[in-house]
């Protein structure tokens, strides 16, 4: 499987959903506000599959292991620029569809060199709060790898470039609409947000506050980082 950022929707007998897949090195993460997953590509790339080895709910904010949860594989083809894929897990009520479609990463920010104690590479929770009196808010996540960001949720699908030493790090990031939010995101839907950020971190996370130009607007936002796994 190529590796890049990918938008996925998911059609099981539990409903339907969406997010986004990270493929690095032979690895895969992904999900969106409410799930996150892990787990390897298996076989060549025009018939590839996906062992999932590890899923997480979102409850309230704070992501958790599912109990139970045994490992399944999804197995499918190539699809011009992306994938299909199928399989079966309890978890989603037996058989599963997968379309994972590729997004351009071409206005990503170069990777940024970090500090020898920068943050950790993992995959992260991302929690936002809008400031200034402004009522919203989103949870995502987040891939971070060697100064370069890659993550999103549902409807939105994040690249960015970082830097990090000494417990403080800084960067900036686009917020790409991935598939039309019909409202439920009214600050960001519709445009492609550039964002600056700078912050905190030590081994469990980040935070940082954040300064958004959605359009004509400038938005500030704060911002709660948790690893939920190193890579």
């Amino acid at each position: 499987m190529q590796d890049g950022l990918y938008k996925v929707e998911v059609t099981s007998a539990r409903g339907f959903g969406r997010g986004v897949v990270i493929a690095r090195d032979g690895r895969i993460f992904g999900g969106n506000g409410g799930y996150a997953f892990a787990g390897r590509a298996v076989g060549a790339d025009q018939a590839p599959g996906f062992e999932i080895t590890g899923v997480l709910r979102n409850t309230t904010g704070d992501y958790r292991p599912i109990d139970g949860v045994a490992r399944f594989v999804l197995q499918g083809a190539r699809d011009g620029e992306g994938y299909r894929l199928a399989g079966r897990t309890p978890l989603l009520g037996g058989e599963v569809a997968a379309v994972m479609t590729a997004l351009s990463e071409a206005t990503a920010p170069p990777s940024r060199p970090g500090g020898a104690d920068g943050i950790v590479n993992g995959l992260y929770s991302l929690t936002i709060r809008m400031l200034d009196g402004i009522n919203a808010g989103n949870t995502g996540l987040m891939l971070l790898h060697d100064g370069s960001i890659r993550g999103g949720d549902a409807f939105f699908a994040y690249l960015g470039a970082y830097q990090s030493a000494g417990g403080r790090w800084k960067g900036e990031l686009i917020n790409h609409e991935h598939t039309p939010s019909q409202g439920e995101r009214p600050v960001f839907g519709g445009k492609e947000v550039g964002i600056g950020f700078s912050g905190t971190y030590d081994a469990d996370g980040a935070v940082g506050e954040a300064t958004a130009l959605a359009g004509k607007r400038s938005i500030r936002f704060g911002a709660v980082l948790r690893k939920l796994m190193a890579i």
